[in-house]
């Protein structure tokens, strides 16, 4: 049998253990501590913000970035339909409603053109949404200027949904750090890890310390246990932290070793029939969190579904690109701004195996079993 290959695992390796080790020998054992606000100071430094906030995972930093925007019950709030659920379930535990925005074909992300038509629209009628969640896909930055310049226009507020672009540039700026605020994920697939974690980040000062105070069940200082208003229980663990620590230290080497493993696909299965692979925008660089690519039927015969199987069949990890949220049937009653692109993409589209601890072998291997449907 065939060891499996699996799509995206966590990369860990000597550096994390020491942070880690340092918590357990202090005792830091507790959602607090020097490891966590070593970790604030050093992910600004690496993604070019000026305020962070350790929380538990990127959908609790996505749930505060809401509610510090205002977004509250019966408001709706645009986002993008082309993406995992919990771009959009943070919207709905605060009694909003998510309106989807359909992708472009130049980067797989939130269309400019649409919001733009939407935003125009809805000023037009006089209810523009409570705020924008724009997600960067896959390791590549959405078209930031253009969607940013017309919600400034209409003073709608831009969060950024970076959970998976950590690492990636626009115009040599992070993505995520352009809008009001910015959400960064560290589940264990993602290009980095904490185990779990997130990270809100911010040029505004008094966001983040609302978000540390709403994370930390919004305790007021007082030296009894004072509540003046509902928090949650989000704040990061220093142990975790740790980990994050050691992982931020060897980014640049998981962000080349996943373009690489793109490289290697690309170069080997580019010119089959039918066969695109995710376009990299020219504002930009991907890191190629996960490599994606479609198969067109009508062109070969071959579609995602039977590649998928009989990579399957062979221990290979592979999964279909996010089924756009309008599809989804918790949000059958939700508007949704077009939606063909995401619809398309979806009934083609594929990840391959991508993490940055695959061998040569690895990718050989799933290059040889695709070949094989070929021929």
């Amino acid at each position: 049998m065939n060891k499996p290959i699996l799509l995206s695992t966590p990369h860990i390796g000597d550096r994390e253990l020491e942070f880690v080790k340092e918590a357990f020998d202090t005792n830091w054992i507790a959602p607090v501590g020097p490891n966590i606000d070593a970790f604030e100071k050093e992910f600004c430094r690496v993604v070019g913000s000026q305020h962070a906030a350790a929380v538990s995972s990127g959908t609790a930093a996505l749930h505060l970035a809401l509610k510090l925007v205002g977004v509250t019950t019966g408001d709706e709030v645009f986002c993008s339909t082309f993406t995992f659920i919990a771009s959009a379930n943070p919207i709905t535990y605060l009694g909003a409603k998510p309106v989807f925005i359909d992708s472009d074909r130049t980067s797989w992300n939130m269309s400019p053109i649409l919001l733009e038509k939407a935003l125009i629209e809805r000023a037009r009628i006089g209810n523009l949404p409570k705020a924008v969640v724009l997600v960067h896909l896959y390791g590549q930055s959405a078209d930031i200027d253009p969607i940013l310049q017309i919600c400034d226009l209409y003073s709608v507020p831009l969060i950024e949904d970076a959970a998976e672009a950590l690492g990636a540039t626009y115009k040599t700026r992070s993505p995520g750090t352009f809008g009001r605020i910015g959400i960064f994920s560290f589940n264990g697939n993602k290009i980095i890890t904490t185990s779990g974690g997130g990270m809100l980040v911010s040029d505004d000062a008094g966001l983040v310390n609302q978000a540390r105070f709403l994370a930390t069940q919004a305790r007021e200082s007082e030296v009894y246990y004072q509540h003046t208003q509902i928090g949650y229980n989000y704040r990061l663990s220093n142990v975790s932290a740790g980990i994050g620590r050691g992982q931020l230290l060897v980014l640049p080497e998981r962000v080349a070793a996943r373009q690489r493993n793109f490289k290697i696909y690309q170069q080997a299965l580019g010119n089959l029939s039918g066969v695109e692979f995710m376009p990299e925008a020219d504002y930009g660089t991907s890191t190629r969190w996960l490599t994606c690519l479609t198969f067109d039927s009508d062109v070969s015969g071959i579609d995602r579904e039977k590649v998928r199987l009989r990579l399957l069949e062979q221990q290979i990890e592979t999964r279909p690109v996010w089924k756009p949220l309008h599809l989804q049937p918790v949000f059958a009653n939700c508007e949704s701004i077009a939606g063909e692109i995401a619809e398309d993409l979806f009934n083609k589209g594929l990840c391959l195996p991508s993490g940055s601890n695959l061998t040569d072998e690895d990718l050989e291997r799933v290059i040889h079993e695709i070949k094989k449907i070929y021929h």
